[in-house]
């Protein structure tokens, strides 16, 4: 894991955001919908290559972010197209503290207590395509009862295992979000956009780190599929502290 590593936060402005990424179709339902695509295509425009992932955004609290190119992220404000700018509130203004980077630990000891929150998308593959784990347990299972949060949470383990022990987990949000995704290539030319519905869980809860070396890579990469659209992003603090 590189030192170079940081925690950026941004304070996006929706009333920008939302007609843009409308424009480009990057958002379902006429406004409706998850807003991932459209910070992921923000984030691009900005950034390019260094846009970071996995990202977390809540309404209130604003964008936040792993990184591990802070420099150049800062020097790429300076070229960000002005429209972007705004939308992202990577300036400094009165309804935006900027672009703000601070570093963030890139160790972690062996059997270290961390109370956690993540936002995912509980999915398996199966014949090429994304399932719901529940609808896939379901099938699996046909005559049990079976708990959406408990297959959610073995669900989450399993993206932990070997790396963190996982303790009072538990499923504090859940919905059927609908995403934009990119079809898979028909050939040449474009692909095209398409509604993706599916499972949106926010877990809490405390890990012990097993592995040190892995963890810190975990963290760095996100947990579950769709990182780059504001999944996955793992949310840590000392298990003593409480969640605002």
């Amino acid at each position: 894991m590189s030192q170079d590593f940081h925690l950026i936060h941004l304070q996006p402005d929706l009333k920008r955001l939302l007609p843009w990424a409308l424009r480009q179709g990057l958002i379902p339902d006429k406004g409706q919908g998850d807003l991932g695509y459209a910070f992921h295509a923000a984030l691009r425009a900005a950034f390019a290559d260094l846009a970071p992932q996995p990202f977390s955004f809540r309404s209130g609290q604003g964008l936040l972010a792993y990184t591990t190119h802070a420099e150049p992220m800062r020097l790429a404000v300076a070229m960000a197209n002005p429209e972007v700018a705004d939308i992202l509130g990577l300036d400094v203004t009165p309804q935006s503290p900027g672009l703000r980077i601070r570093p963030f630990p890139a160790s972690w000891k062996l059997g270290q207590l961390l109370s956690f929150e993540v936002r995912v998308r509980p999915v398996v593959r199966k014949d090429d395509k994304e399932l719901d784990a529940f609808l896939s347990a379901a099938q699996r299972m046909p005559d049990a009862v079976l708990s959406r949060e408990a297959v959610y949470t073995d669900w989450l383990k399993r993206q932990f295992e070997d790396v963190a022990d996982l303790h009072e987990t538990r499923m504090t949000e859940f919905s059927l979000s609908t995403v934009v995704r990119r079809a898979a290539p028909q050939g040449e030319g474009a692909r095209p956009k398409r509604p993706v519905p599916g499972p949106d869980a926010v877990f809490t809860g405390v890990l012990q780190v097993r592995d040190s070396a892995a963890f810190a890579a975990l963290v760095a990469r996100g947990i579950g599929r769709h990182r780059a659209f504001g999944f996955g992003m793992l949310l840590l603090k000392p298990a003593a502290a409480t969640w605002d």
